[in-house]
């Protein structure tokens, strides 16, 4: 086989290997394998991981700062060049929040924006998140608890 033919599979992980390479200790990874927390595969009595097995259990807490940066990566495969457009149905799309007043429907419409990736085809959709804040603060005052009506007394 050629070098470049090599470098196209996929690297199989041992327990060791994927423990050193999450960094994590071994008994963590079998915690995990036990709990259903990582992927992993069975070839005979050997326990193995694909490198996207041990990607895919690492979890990314974003600050406040990278919020806008994550519409510029896409969510399933990270590729960074997305085609900004707009997802279109019989008319345009949009999001109505929960708990809105009919009368005033065409107000608590949310304008999206959709952004495609250009490796895997996987669509990451936004809304106006400023309008969003704006309606609950709106809705905020005029909740009213409801109560419950008053229960018939059981007749015999």
């Amino acid at each position: 086989m050629g070098k470049t033919e090599n470098s196209k599979q996929a690297k199989w992980y041992s327990i060791r290997e994927a423990a050193e390479y999450l960094d994590v200790g071994e008994p963590t990874l079998y915690r995990w394998m036990r709990d259903g927390k990582i992927t992993y595969r069975k070839v005979g009595d050997s326990t193995r991981f694909w490198l996207e097995d041990l990607d895919s259990v690492m979890q990314v807490f974003h600050s406040a700062k990278d919020v806008e940066k994550t519409r510029e990566v896409c969510p399933v495969c990270h590729h960074d060049v997305l085609v900004e457009g707009k997802v279109r149905g019989a008319g345009m799309v949009y999001f109505a929040p929960k708990k809105t007043k009919f009368w005033t429907l065409k107000d608590s419409f949310i304008q999206t924006t959709a952004r495609m990736c250009t490796r895997c085809g996987a669509i990451s959709w936004y809304g106006d998140t400023a309008k969003l804040s704006a309606l609950r603060a709106q809705a905020q005052p005029t909740e009213v608890t409801e109560t419950a009506p008053p229960q018939k007394e059981a007749q015999d």
